[in-house]
């Protein structure tokens, strides 16, 4: 697998566990759950880091040409968040459970929360990304470096 796409996942489970967190204290992972017919938390973990695994990946693949430094990663990830915010949280997941399109409710407390999760899931996704994708360029350089310098002492 791409090392790019593989940091997108990174990003994403690690951009997971934090908007986890913030949903379980706003006990929110039985509604996750409930999306494949659970009510139990665990289960709301296990879809939700799924989910983020997989929006990470889809993250690398659509920005991975923009994003090449922590302002893009930001930036590109906020707006990454924001997208999955109406993608997610105000068109699939109420459908899902029934509810309808919920756009018309975008304002609304709960809504609101969910827009502050997303959000600090697509800035914690972008900097883990860049982080990765960073340490894996700087290490596949030194390498280069190094096989380099052994080629020219032999």
């Amino acid at each position: 697998m791409d090392q790019k796409v593989i940091g997108g996942v990174i990003g994403g489970i690690a951009g997971g566990i934090i908007f986890g967190m913030l949903m379980a204290m706003m006990g929110m992972m039985p509604m996750i759950a409930s999306m494949i017919g659970s009510q139990a938390t665990a289960i709301g973990w296990v879809v939700h880091l799924i989910i983020s695994a997989v929006t990470g990946g889809l993250f690398a693949l659509i920005f991975s040409k923009w994003v090449r430094n922590y302002g893009e990663g930001v930036g590109y990830g906020l707006l990454y968040g924001l997208i999955w915010w109406v993608l997610g949280a105000l068109i699939a997941m109420p459908v899902i459970l029934g509810m309808g399109v919920q756009i018309g409710n975008a304002f609304d407390t709960i809504r609101l929360m969910s827009l502050m999760g997303h959000a600090i899931f697509g800035v914690v996704l972008g900097l883990v990304y860049v982080l990765y994708v960073a340490k894996r360029h700087e290490g596949a350089a030194h390498e280069h470096d190094h096989a380099h310098e052994h080629a020219h002492t032999h």
